[in-house]
């Protein structure tokens, strides 16, 4: 289902079938900039990469279209899509900083969305972070250390992707694309037609490996149980449900070659992250996870 936004002359009204109704609002920069909204569709432009024929002129790539190359009809001009930009042009002197303040809010929102309460909501979540923090890590640390250790949580937070792959959907092709070459069937991972992967799951990067990698959600899911320990259990499991893990008992490795072996990390890793002090701080959670990854693993030997 696709999200609808448009451009409403004060900001991007969007609609989504199941997720309801916000507004995107792009508030002007500390330096006096005034964004320029850019919209288009998440569309394939196969027009160039198979010379082939596009549905619609407002494809995915327009937006690099238009700020890298300088194509203003790459985008929308009525200004509406499922794809939506702020283009800012800045100017960031040497040591400076500019900030740039955006916000999404439930349509019926009310007050400004750069008003007092923009800033007293951003202070509220700060001091949250913080006492989170404090509480988690371990006593004796000095600022500098304290810091890397966020840094480092954050980015395996931040890691976190939406990921929809289904085998069987791969093999037979799209109704409304050119089919796949019938090799397909019998290349790479045609002996997964099990798999159907559609969750939140933690990648090794965001941008350059937009995919899980078994071995390191393993590792992940260590130092994810320090901060969010019902999520690393919860990822540790949904590798072992039968929608994921291939009836001979072997965990997907990624995407590219699910029947790679990988070293048996997932046991250890599922043993350290329930040692964890903020997992063991529940016995419930700890023996879910034990008892019903035993029963997996014992496949997976």
């Amino acid at each position: 289902v696709k999200p609808r936004l448009h451009w409403d002359g004060e900001v991007v009204r969007t609609k989504h079938e199941t997720l309801g109704e916000f507004h995107f609002s792009a508030d002007t920069a500390a330096d006096g900039t005034e964004p320029t909204w850019l919209f288009t569709d998440n569309e394939t432009n196969f027009a160039r990469l198979y010379d082939g024929n596009n549905a619609s002129p407002w494809v995915k790539d327009a937006f690099h279209r238009r700020v890298v190359s300088g194509e203003v009809g790459a985008v929308n001009p009525k200004k509406h899509g499922t794809k939506t930009a702020a283009w800012y042009h800045l100017t960031v002197p040497a040591g400076g900083s500019v900030t740039v303040r955006l916000r999404l809010r439930p349509e019926g929102s009310r007050g400004e969305a750069f008003g007092a309460s923009f800033a007293k909501t951003l202070k509220e979540r700060h001091a949250e972070a913080d006492a989170y923090y404090d509480a988690i890590e371990p006593p004796g640390m000095c600022v500098q250390e304290r810091a890397v250790a966020r840094q480092a949580y954050a980015g395996l937070l931040w890691s976190k992707q939406f990921y929809h792959y289904v085998v069987k959907d791969w093999l037979d092709g799209d109704a409304d694309q050119p089919a796949p070459p019938e090799a397909r069937k019998q290349g790479r991972n045609h002996d997964w037609p099990h798999l159907f992967n559609r969750d939140i799951i933690s990648m090794p990067d965001k941008w350059e490996y937009p995919w899980y990698a078994a071995w390191d959600l393993a590792f992940h899911c260590i130092p994810l149980a320090r901060v969010d320990p019902q999520f690393a259990k919860d990822q540790l499991l949904l590798f072992l449900r039968e929608w994921y893990m291939h009836p001979n008992g072997q965990i997907p490795a990624y995407e590219f070659a699910l029947g790679d072996v990988n070293p048996p990390v997932h046991a250890w890793a599922g043993g350290a992250s329930i040692a964890s002090p903020q997992a063991l701080a529940s016995m419930a959670p700890r023996y879910t996870v034990t008892s019903t990854s035993w029963n997996e693993f014992s496949r997976n030997s």
